[in-house]
């Protein structure tokens, strides 16, 4: 009886043994991954333009940023963000529609009430030592098409972080209104 008492003691300290010990392998190779390393522009990439019931969209993206400096705080107005700069928006999300089998870009004309869909995307905070930021950005989107006689649109992605660096340009799928 003494024997089998003594067994079962001494797996249960191999088990714990080989529990922390597990456990500090993980710890180690956590430790040693590489860090995420993405270029210093923008990138996008399309995932998903969801409408729901009431008509209003979610435009959904992944983004990286390699240094960290994606966003804008509310009281980024300074040149080169003030309201009547360039570079006040950061996402610009410019309106495609098909007509006749060709993607054509609408310019859209402030002066004319017609608002462009571009935006402010708050600054992202990275955390870590690692300033390289990998995350999703869902815009919502009250009004998404214009009134026309073609059926058919798709929106062409752009951001800028706050080194100006433009991202690449990614598309939406088609989108029927």
């Amino acid at each position: 009886m003494a024997k089998f008492g003594s067994a079962s003691f001494e797996i249960m300290i191999w088990g714990k043994i080989l529990r922390v010990s597990a456990f500090s392998v993980l710890l180690v190779s956590v430790g040693c991954l590489p860090e995420v390393e993405y270029p210093e522009e923008p990138v996008v990439e399309f995932l998903s333009f969801d409408v729901g019931p009431a008509g209003d969209a979610v435009l959904s993206f992944n983004v990286t940023d390699g240094d960290g400096d994606l966003g804008l705080d509310p009281d980024d107005i300074e040149p080169p963000f003030c309201p009547s700069c360039e570079h006040y928006y950061n996402l610009k999300c410019e309106y495609d529609e098909l007509r006749d089998g060709v993607w054509t870009h609408i310019e859209l004309n402030p002066n004319e009430g017609q608002v462009p869909f571009y935006y402010r995307v708050p600054r992202a905070v990275p955390s870590g030592t690692n300033a390289a930021i990998n995350g999703v950005v869902e815009i919502a989107m009250n009004t998404w098409s214009l009134q026309s006689d073609y059926d058919t649109l798709r929106f062409r992605i752009t951001i800028e972080d706050r080194s100006l660096n433009v991202s690449n340009e990614d598309t939406t799928s088609f989108i029927l209104k």
